[in-house]
This record gives C-alpha cells, structure tokens and sequence, in this order.
C-alpha cells in the first residue's frame, strides 16, 4: 500500500545529490528498488549517503553500458531521489540496500567528482506531486492486466497474479514499470511520464508493442 509523505515538500530535499548512473535501472516515486553494491565507489558514496540524510539519486546513461559507468558518460536530464530504507553489509564487503523513490529531479550543474562518485545540484520544483499519492487512475485496467499476462509469458517472468490483480492502480503501475525488462530509453520514458495514468497508458503499450513484435517474428519464421 502506498501512503503519503504528509507535508513533506521538495524544499526539505537537499540541493546537491550524489548520482549513481546505473543502465536499465528505474526508480519512480513511492516506488523500492533493491540493489547489489559493490563498486569501491559506491560503497563510499553509500557510506557517506548514510550519514547525511540517505539520500541518492538514480540515473541513466543516454549511452547503455555494463559497468562499471565511466565517469565521463553522458546521463539523461531527469532521475530520482531515492532513500536508502534497507540495508545489509555481507562477509565479502558488498551492500544490499532498498531505495525507496521520493521525487525526480532535473540535473542541473555537475559537481566535482568526490570520493570517486559524481554529484549534482539538482531541481525538484517541476516534480512536487511526486511527494502525494498520484490522483490518476488507469483508463483501461483489463486491458493492461491482458498485456501483463501475455508480456510476462513472453518473458518468461513468474509473478504473484492474485497481488497483482488486487493491487491499487499507483503500486501496480510503479511496480510494473520498475519491473519490467525494458530497454533504458523506454524505462526514462517511464519516468519521464506526467503522472500516472499517462504511465500506464505508456507501459501498456510499450507491452503490446513488444508482443506485436514477438508475433511478427514468428509469422516471418513460420513462412
């Protein structure tokens, strides 16, 4: 269930973010993400995130890569500020940690490069809704559940159908789209939605898309 961040407002967020561009990855607002740390640097950015405040914000490159991301490569204008809420240091050194998303954010003016990490002075004013629960609903909820359940097969994915069937609109959609193995210029596309029911319109989609395209090769392969 989603709840509210009461009054919380981007004012509270700091200026300044330590950036982890990471390919594939998408946080969206109220939404957790679980990640695998490992990298010298980001056990460092981590460790300072988890003394001023636990904040992080998550990025992509334009450019997809495997990591490690160089510290040189282009990101997308737009990313997500993530809390860290969870976290678990392993024998080996490695964090597991859980982000959870609070507001996007437009980059602004890069920062010099600081115990390895980058950083940005960023803008939440655009995204303040972000901190609410989103209003929106999905216009077409069969429709899309059709999608999910044809998308999934595709993929290969197991999931619970009875929580998705009975999740709220909000959790199913940031779920959905955080989950689902799409390529990085369609995940920002994601996040860069208006809200909600746009969102879902958009994942929709981006799901009847890919089995059209599945169809398609088949027919061709067939014949």
């Amino acid at each position: 269930m989603i709840s509210a961040f009461g009054d919380i407002g981007v004012d509270a967020l700091p200026e300044s973010l330590p950036l982890f561009p990471l390919s594939g990855a998408l946080l969206l607002p109220h939404g957790h993400l679980p990640l695998n740390i490992f990298e010298p640097r980001y056990l460092s950015m981590l460790d300072d995130a988890l003394g001023k405040g636990r904040l992080v914000g998550m990025i992509q490159p334009k450019k997809p890569y495997a990591d490690p991301v160089p510290d040189d490569a282009v990101l997308y204008p737009i990313g997500c500020c993530g809390r860290i809420v969870s976290f678990k240091e392993t024998e080996t050194g490695h964090l597991f940690i859980a982000l959870r998303g609070l507001c996007r954010f437009n980059l602004d003016q890069e920062l010099k490069i600081e115990n390895g990490y980058r950083r940005s002075i960023v803008d939440y004013s655009p995204y303040g809704g972000d901190l609410r629960e989103d209003p929106g609903q999905i216009d077409d909820r069969p429709r899309l559940i059709s999608a999910v359940r044809e998308f999934f097969k595709l993929k290969d994915i197991e999931v619970d159908w009875k929580a998705i069937e009975e999740a709220a609109d909000e959790t199913l959609i940031t779920s959905l789209a955080m989950i689902c193995p799409f390529e990085p210029r369609e995940k920002q596309a994601l996040l860069v939605a208006q809200g909600m029911t746009e969102r879902s319109n958009l994942l929709t989609s981006l799901m009847e898309m890919t089995l059209l395209c599945s169809n398609d090769q088949t027919d061709v392969l067939q014949h």
